[in-house]
């Protein structure tokens, strides 16, 4: 492995931190992993910016959550899997300063996943890790490169987009994810609403694990069970959604009802009679098509045994998906080693021959899941030939609605229009007397099968129903009746007169939906097996970004289809009042919302799109996008003449740069034309020789103080420095740029279009002169700006701050000419003309330095108020948990001697215990290392309730348990590496404790904690 690692790299690419990360994530995947579940039960309440930074990577605490994502889908591991996704939410989503930072955390996961998958591969790892670290920048051109790559479109940093998917499974039924793993997933692709549907039942701990992955990652989620049900000689399926719960709590509570329990065990009945009569269709593939595959293909396929089926299916509920699956995996071996032979014959035989072994290998390659599924399963023993149908399936449809009527008052029925034409659809909106609420207007699945010729006709219905349209209801069923007497079927003609007295009630049929429209559902219909159909996920094109929708209608030859469904939105904005600023700029801001327009200036806004109500229709042309893409040309890969196989190599370009490699070359291509402008069109020779190391001092000294002021100051913890504050990548970014502009505005503005072109100078019209070098200055900012794909707000203020910076550059002007000419030097015009680019630039970065440190000093207070709200609604939950586990104690008076109180303690007082020290070890980390944590932290407190402030400051004490503190990091409560945050804790709780104690103090209406 390190001969690979080495072998004919140069020293120039990957960084060692890349190789770090490998070696530490490869022995987490090679190792016993089921020790560290057990030491990081309490990871997730670390915060992702507190102590466990000094213990573990950002990318090694990624990588731990998506490998315990990624592993067994076990129902015994759904506590770790919740907890992994919980860790990986954080991890991802808690990064600053990136303007995309929710797309930046999707692509990251998809990075590491590949990573993790691509084990046993040094070479591709490496790169991936590299990959990583690019994307982790979050430099928007850089992430907007590799939404491409994995196929993922952009999603507004708002989250607002409306993106659904109103029919997936997961592995509890037929589909590959786990509940975790499918809501972690629909998350990356960029869905907002889900709805998961199961068949007959679904299990409590089912239904918890997904229910809570939904609430970590803030998916709306809702559980659909499908029901068949008996309707005339075939099913009908009906997909009960049970709503109204508070939580997942609520929702087991609500299953382990007796009527609900009762209500699961029969369905738990259907699916063993449908697991039976998959079994009866493997018995008869063994019987019949697997000697014909034989006989075909040439292969020796074994009969399939049936209980390695069912340990293929696992937890989910056998299906003819499964089957055609498990065929597959079990003929794609023979069929390649047929190929192999077939490719050693090919050569030694006549054309006629060739052409044979062609058109087999044809066949071979193209006998995908699908094809076992149409050509050998679907002609098997159908549903009604093993027996008598299980009582829920035997119920009609009306009564099964019925049944499920009686077991919660809140609830919709949508009705599955896979197979049914629009009689049936009419008869059952007729007989069951508007209960059902839903139509799955569009399935993907059916879609890409073929299987819609009936829905324009079922759209049409629904939108006469939904109109109250009385005219065409009577033609639709006029139409019906006129069908369905011409056909020599006596259910047919029975089913005739009933839609002739329907023609008589149509008012009825017109009242049933009056007061809640018939609505319509569009799902994938995706279980992740198929390459053939499309993934999960549909989004609304005009709720996404403009670069997205122009991705999408641009690309001719995307994967992605626009499906032929329309669906008007509307942007809402709401708007809150929130606490009324005092000072200076509440009294600015009062005043200019007296304008028009100007109403809700400076005020917090949320911005949400919204579907117009009924008004999804059937158009050529839709603007609904599937998220998922398809593989038309999916095969098995066989050939008779292979390609030789591709070894992967690492790429040698240059964003695989060592970073400090990277940053030099930056600076260089940078300076290069700064100082050939230079000194090539100055005589003085302190400009022709140091005017570029003065315009890039310039630059690089306005960055590092922007980043110091931003950050907290000089000093603004014992225990960091002021280089520690600074971005060598950001500040290698602006000195590339900024190299670029000294030609531009020296030469090209301040010498040709200026002085030779019109002749202003700083001795004719010094205002003009900066004037113009400020506005070409700022139209260069902020094309660059957008050129390295930087929100279009960021290139309007740096275009609006080079427009400031003219009256300070010809004020510096001014003075600097006041001084030569006190100091009696001669030629002053001279020299401050070929100063004054210089003097623009500077007056350009002062004024830069200025504002943006102030808006890098006010994110980091926007951050760190963020971070400490998050730990202190975890304390406050604890606390409040911990007062009601002790009724007559207060915890107040128990925090004064800790110890005895957690030795005293039962095993889940002593659990609540260690996440108050956890939070405590989080804020002592907070104060000491993140940027203007002092300054939200005095805010937050002084904003309290001078009793929950005490209780917060009291409860700091717990840090004063050493031992047991330490015992915590020894037994891994922040990752393996645990020395260097338990010297920290060891070295700095007595200094924190006496600081916040301190700070409490400074309060006027603070009480002494004690």
């Amino acid at each position: 492995m390190k001969q690979d690692r080495t072998s004919a790299v140069s020293a120039f690419f990957f960084d060692q931190r890349d190789h770090d990360l490998l070696r530490i994530v490869n022995e987490m995947l090679a190792g016993d992993m089921s020790s560290e579940h057990t030491q990081r039960r309490f990871f997730h309440y670390l915060h992702p910016r507190g102590i466990k930074e000094m213990a573990e990577s950002k990318g090694l605490r990624i990588a731990y959550a998506v490998i315990h994502l990624l592993e067994s889908l076990e129902g015994g591991q759904v506590n770790n899997r919740l907890s992994a996704l919980r860790a990986l939410r954080d991890e991802v989503m808690c990064s600053t300063n990136q303007d995309l930072q929710i797309n930046t955390a999707r692509v990251l996961i998809e990075i590491m996943k590949d990573l993790i998958r691509a084990h046993g591969s040094y070479d591709r790892q490496v790169t991936l890790a590299h990959d990583f670290r690019l994307v982790a920048s979050g430099k928007p051109r850089i992430v907007r490169a590799y939404l491409k790559k994995y196929h993922l479109l952009e999603m507004p940093e708002e989250w607002n987009q409306l993106a659904f998917d109103d029919h997936v499974h997961d592995a509890n039924t037929k589909g590959r994810k786990s509940a975790t793993h499918l809501i972690m997933d629909a998350w990356i692709k960029g869905i907002r609403r889900l709805r998961v549907i199961y068949y007959n039942f679904i299990r409590p701990e089912t239904a918890e694990e997904l229910m809570k992955a939904a609430a970590i990652m803030g998916i709306i989620v809702r559980i659909g069970i499908e029901f068949s049900t008996t309707f005339y000689d075939r099913f009908a399926q009906l997909i009960w959604v049970p709503r109204g719960f508070a939580d997942a709590e609520d929702f087991i509570k609500f299953l382990s009802l007796d009527e609900v329990d009762d209500l699961m065990n029969d369905g738990g009945e259907v699916s063993d009679y449908q697991r039976n009569h998959v079994l009866a269709v493997l018995e008869d593939f063994n019987g019949q098509h697997r000697h014909t595959l034989n006989r075909e293909l040439g292969i020796d396929l074994a009969p399939l045994d049936v209980a390695e089926f069912l340990a293929f299916v696992g937890i989910g509920q056998a299906s003819l998906l499964h089957l055609a699956k498990f065929i597959h995996t079990r003929l794609l071996p023979l069929i390649r080693a047929r190929v192999g032979t077939l490719r050693t014959r090919y050569a030694e035989v006549d054309a006629g021959e060739k052409a044979r072994i062609e058109a087999l290998v044809e066949t071979m390659n193209r006998l995908d899941m699908e094809t076992i599924h149409d050509r050998y399963l679907k002609a098997g023993p159908k549903v009604f030939d093993i027996g008598p149908l299980p009582s829920l399936m035997r119920l009609s449809p009306c009564e099964l609605i019925d049944r499920l009527a009686g077991l919660h008052s809140g609830y919709r029925i949508t009705l599955n229009l896979t197979d049914l034409k629009v009689e049936d659809v009419l008869e059952l909106l007729w007989d069951c007397m508007g209960q059902i609420s839903r139509l799955e207007i569009f399935n993907l699945k059916d879609y890409a099968c073929g299987k819609v010729e009936q829905i324009p006709a079922i759209h049409e219905l629904q939108q006469s129903i939904n109109s109250g349209n009385v005219i065409k209801l009577k033609h639709i069923i006029l139409g019906i009746i006129d069908r369905l007497r011409q056909d020599s079927d006596p259910v047919s003609r029975a089913r005739s007169q009933k839609f002739r007295s329907m023609l008589t009630e149509i008012e009825a049929l017109k009242n049933m939906y009056k007061v809640r429209p018939l609505k319509p559902r569009i799902g994938s219909d995706s279980t992740g097996h198929s390459p053939r159909l499309y993934g999960m996920g549909l989004a609304v094109l005009d709720t996404l970004p403009g670069r997205a929708q122009k991705e999408i209608r641009s690309n001719r030859e995307m994967t992605r289809m626009i499906i032929p469904l329309h669906v008007d939105t509307g942007l809402r904005v709401t708007c809150y009042n929130g606490m009324k600023r005092g000072g200076f700029m509440g009294a600015m801001l009062r005043i200019l919302r007296l304008a028009p327009g100007l109403r809700d200036l400076g005020k917090p806004c949320r911005k949400e799109w919204v579907a117009t109500v009924n008004s999804t229709r059937i158009v050529p042309v839709g603007n609904i996008v599937t998220l998922g893409g398809v593989d038309k040309n999916a095969k098995n890969g066989l050939t008779l003449h292979p390609k030789p196989e591709k070894i992967f190599q690492r790429p040698r370009s240059w964003a695989y740069l060592q970073s400090t490699w990277k940053n030099i070359f930056k600076v260089i291509i940078g300076f290069v034309p700064a100082f050939a402008t230079f000194l090539l069109t100055h005589d003085w020779w302190v400009l022709m020789y140091f005017g570029a190391f003065i315009w890039f001092g310039i630059t690089g000294l306005r960055n590092m103080v922007q980043s110091v002021i931003g950050g907290g100051g000089i000093r603004r913890s014992s225990l960091l420095k002021w280089n520690d504050f600074i971005s060598w990548d950001r500040l290698s970014d602006s000195l590339l740029f900024t190299g670029f502009s000294v030609p531009l505005l020296d030469y090209f503005v301040k010498t040709l279009l200026l002085n030779r072109g019109f002749g202003i100078t700083t001795a004719t019209d010094p205002v003009m002169l900066y004037a113009v070098m400020a506005l070409v200055n700022g139209i260069y900012l902020a094309s660059h700006n957008l050129f390295r794909g930087l929100p279009r707000e960021a290139a309007a203020a740096n275009f609006f701050r080079s427009v400031l910076s003219i009256p300070v550059a010809f004020g510096f002007n001014a003075a600097l000419g006041g001084v030569l000419g006190l100091a009696g030097v001669a030629g002053v015009n001279a020299i401050l003309q070929s100063w004054a680019a210089v003097i623009s630039k500077f007056a350009s970065d002062c004024v830069a330095g200025f504002i943006e440190g102030t808006i890098d000093r006010a994110k980091n207070i926007k951050y760190r108020i963020s971070d400490y709200r998050q730990k202190l609604e975890q304390f406050f939950d604890v606390h409040a948990r911990l007062e009601i586990q002790f009724p007559e104690d207060d915890v107040y008076d128990l925090l004064d001697a800790p110890r005895k109180w957690f030795e005293s303690s039962g095993a889940a007082s002593r659990d609540m215990i260690r996440i108050l020290i956890i939070n405590s070890l989080d804020l002592l980390y907070f104060w000491m290392y993140q940027p203007r944590a002092r300054t939200a932290f005095s805010n937050l407190l002084r904003d309290m309730a001078p009793d929950e402030r005490c209780v917060l400051i009291k409860s700091q004490q717990i840090l004063t348990m050493e031992r047991e503190i330490s015992q915590m990091f020894i037994d891994g409560i922040a990752g393996r590496n645990f020395s260097k945050p338990l010297a920290f804790y060891l070295d700095r709780s007595g200094e924190y404790l006496k600081a916040i104690e301190k700070l409490n103090a400074s309060f006027e209406d603070s009480r002494t904690c004690n």
